[in-house]
């Protein structure tokens, strides 16, 4: 039962007590929000989660963070060598923002600025990965640890960024034949390889930076990826001219099939689209070319573009049937 006494100007004391817990006590500036604290910590002994609320009272958001690391992630994320796992990053951002917070003050106003400080200095993107990541150490303490959130996921109760539209950025031939040229003059000999597999197969920077010569079956003409974006392991076709690229490649002793870290690939594609003066165009929009090729053909399938790529949803996919209308436009005219 609470108990609400009013203690001078602007003070109200309230006191909740039942058999079987302690005598719970605060003091608010106002009637309403003692009324509103009472009636939260009396459901919370009801449901029998009064003492996993307690503990949210206690612990800071960057306890959480720690149990976090050391129980969840080491099952769910796979370790890079380097260490350079986007989460931990996200993590970081979130840690050094919110970590001094106790879980049961988090609510949405607070995760609401946080949203908005870090929409003036990242993308919309990035903060949409860091309130979804938050939510999901939040949801690891309420289903792993039982801890109740006094007020919920405070993620789940505001407005995310909106999402950016994918780029559309492609060469055109002019911009192709100079960027071959200046590939084929830089010094990292594994340039312009590495650009044709990037456009051919449409993998990811990283995937083609991690696979192996062990990874390639000649005979059935498809490379075999174990660590992907999204988690899941696939195998990858392969073209003609992304077999003709491999045949003619050196073997290195690491079993990599490009010997070279991410960083050197990255420096030297930029200095050759400064040399060829070209603009607004990064490695990741090979990808979106090779894909655009393939919805360019008009018989592949979004299901087939998507075993090709990748892609978990074909959600993503969508923005590439605009590419074969003018086919599927002819197919229909030829449909009895």
């Amino acid at each position: 039962m609470a108990t609400i006494r009013k203690r001078g100007f602007g003070q109200w004391q309230v006191q909740v007590r039942r058999v079987g817990f302690e005598t719970e006590s605060a003091t608010f500036e106002s009637k309403i929000e003692a009324q509103e604290w009472a009636s939260q910590i009396e459901s919370a002994m009801v449901r029998g989660v009064h003492a996993a609320r307690k503990v949210a009272e206690r612990m800071k958001l960057s306890d959480l963070v720690g149990k976090f690391k050391e129980s969840y992630a080491p099952m769910h994320y796979k370790a890079r060598e380097d260490g350079k796992e986007a989460w931990k990053f996200q993590l970081k951002h979130i840690d050094d923002k919110l970590g001094e917070k106790t879980l049961a003050e988090l609510d949405q106003k607070l995760v609401a600025e946080y949203r908005d400080e870090r929409l003036k200095l990242v993308s919309g993107g990035t903060v949409r990965k860091e309130l979804y990541l938050l939510s999901k150490v939040l949801g690891f303490a309420e289903m792993e640890l039982g801890i109740c959130l006094p007020g919920g996921n405070p993620v789940s109760k505001i407005r995310k960024p909106i999402e950016a539209k994918g780029r559309d950025r492609r060469l055109s031939d002019t911009e192709w034949s100079e960027l071959e040229q200046e590939c084929r003059k830089s010094r990292n000999t594994y340039l312009w390889p590495a650009v044709c597999i990037a456009r051919e197969t449409c993998m990811r920077q990283g995937e083609i930076l991690s696979v192996k010569w062990q990874d390639v079956d000649w005979k059935r003409k498809f490379v075999f990826l174990h660590d992907t974006k999204n988690g899941e392991a696939r195998a990858v076709p392969l073209s003609p001219m992304a077999l003709e690229i491999l045949k003619n490649l050196p073997r290195s002793i690491t079993g990599n099939i490009f010997p070279i870290q991410r960083m050197t690939l990255l420096h030297a594609f930029q200095g050759a689209l400064k040399r060829a003066k070209i603009a607004d165009f990064r490695f990741h929009d090979l990808r979106h070319e090779g894909i655009s090729r393939l919805a360019e053909r008009g018989d592949f399938s979004v299901l087939d573009m998507a075993a090709v790529s990748g892609h978990k949803t074909l959600t993503m996919l969508s923005r590439y049937t605009h590419i074969n209308a003018e086919k599927l436009a002819d197919k229909l005219a030829t449909t009895k």
